[in-house]
């Protein structure tokens, strides 16, 4: 069976338009909840970020696990990887978060974590899909004996317990006093929290964008917009900008100057800072979007580097494949199986910190030798099927063309967009004009398939 809700990372889209509906998230609750229950889930906790949808969502989806039978704990705002901390600490046997990470509030999402912390297997989302179809076509829900339903709890510790979590994975031999640090929360659900770790570990802290309403998550801050942070480190003279999304599973940062630094460019720190420490970095798992400048940066580290489908889900899937400790994405999801099993921001950012502290150097000057390849892209919306465009010789040969004239000093890539009727053209090479020639040429051979 494919699925027909669960997309790379759970479900997600527009609040009150299918499936993100509270009919919809009672049915998907109560279709978890059964499975989990068949094979001996006693309780699952859901945390939520600050988007004002959580409220109805989290009490439909409650009253779904209820309804099989499973207990529920709650924990309110915190973020995605809190969620998958708690769960497993606290022997729940799976997690659940109401969240659309980066998109604006008017979208929601619901993903699952099991009791390791990690994400559902696919087995395990097939056959919760599977009664989801049964329930929402034939009406095939069943609700438990009433002696049988499940409880619900509330967890008022759950923000302390993560922010002692995040401290812990720092070093006890250093210390952040003297580094003057802006934190954007994005209005999201680390707005309580982030703040607090870098405090309490010593910082003078500058916090921004942290005073959610339930609909500015994301809105011109945090890691998708980093403009209020680069004002923000240039005002307060700040040694550097730490920028988050709406569940802080994903990270930016900025420099004492204002230049942002993304998440290839950190995960390069992390990798040679665990290099010089003289641990064994075995190997990066990046993405189909991964700079080609840093893969040949890792190159002359002499670490192994691969890549896996774009989403957080597959780096995951490729690390634990490899056996390798380190990946992520350049968008700031970064792996670090060391310490978590999922993004997560606040942790990174904490071991970027350490990277610094040992090096004695500023961010950028810390990767000097780090030179990324110029990258265009560009989407072409379709009338049409991406399938036959991606086929089409037209494009076939554009893209040969590319990749001849650009050699070892650049990459195509094409692929289609997962939920809108796009295809993604990317170009990225040495030179920006060549890496603008060659993606416009592309771009242009894919919108001729389908002539408006």
């Amino acid at each position: 069976m494919s699925r027909k809700y669960f997309g790379t990372d759970g479900v997600r889209g527009k609040v009150g338009e299918f499936p993100i509906t509270p009919d919809f998230t009672l049915k998907l609750g109560w279709a978890a909840g059964t499975v989990m229950a068949a094979s001996g889930t006693k309780e699952v906790i859901i945390g939520k970020d600050t988007r004002l949808s959580g409220y109805m969502l989290e009490s439909a989806m409650e009253a779904g696990f209820c309804a099989a039978g499973v207990n529920v704990a709650l924990t309110g705002p915190l973020p995605t990887p809190a969620i998958a901390y708690l769960t497993s600490t606290f022997r729940a046997d799976a997690g659940v978060v109401i969240s659309a990470s980066h998109n604006p509030y008017y979208d929601n999402g619901i993903k699952f974590f099991s009791n390791t912390g990690t994400k559902l297997t696919d087995e395990q989302e097939l056959e919760i899909e599977r009664l989801l179809v049964s329930a929402i076509e034939e009406g095939a829900m069943a609700c438990v004996a009433s002696d049988k339903l499940g409880k619900v709890r509330r967890i008022n510790d759950a923000a302390g317990r993560y922010i002692e979590f995040c401290k812990g994975t720092f070093p006890n031999t250093l210390s952040l006093n003297g580094l003057k640090i802006v934190v954007d929360s994005a209005h999201g659900a680390a707005y309580h929290i982030a703040k607090n770790v870098y405090r309490e570990l010593g910082a003078e802290v500058i916090s921004i964008n942290d005073k959610p309403d339930g609909i500015n998550i994301n809105e011109h801050c945090g890691a998708t917009h980093m403009d209020s942070l680069q004002t923000a480190v240039m005002i307060h003279e700040a040694d550097l900008g730490i920028a988050l999304d709406g569940d802080a599973d994903r990270l930016m940062m900025v420099d004492s100057k204002g230049q942002v630094v993304d998440g290839d460019a950190l995960l390069y720190l992390l990798a040679k800072s665990a290099q010089q420490r003289g641990e064994k970095v075995s190997g990066v798992i990046g993405t189909l979007m991964s700079n080609l400048g840093f893969e040949q940066a890792l190159g002359n580290l002499g670490i192994p580097f691969k890549r896996a489908k774009v989403g957080d889900r597959y780096v995951v899937e490729l690390l634990k494949e490899t056996g390798w400790r380190l990946g992520g994405e350049n968008s700031g999801h970064l792996l670090m199986l060391d310490f978590t099993t999922t993004g997560d921001a606040i942790v990174a950012s904490l071991q970027v910190l350490r990277a610094l502290l040992e090096s004695g150097s500023g961010l950028v000057d810390a990767i000097t030798e780090l030179v990324m390849f110029p990258q265009v892209l560009i989407n072409v919306r379709l009338n049409g099927d991406a399938a036959v465009a991606l086929s089409h010789p037209s494009v076939s040969d554009a893209v040969a063309t590319a990749e001849t004239a650009l050699g070892t000093d650049g990459r195509v890539l094409l692929r289609k967009s997962g939920t809108e009727p796009l295809i993604r053209v990317m170009v990225e090479a040495k030179d920006a004009v060549k890496a603008n020639q060659y993606a416009e040429l592309i771009a242009g051979a894919v919108r001729a398939v389908f002539p408006a």
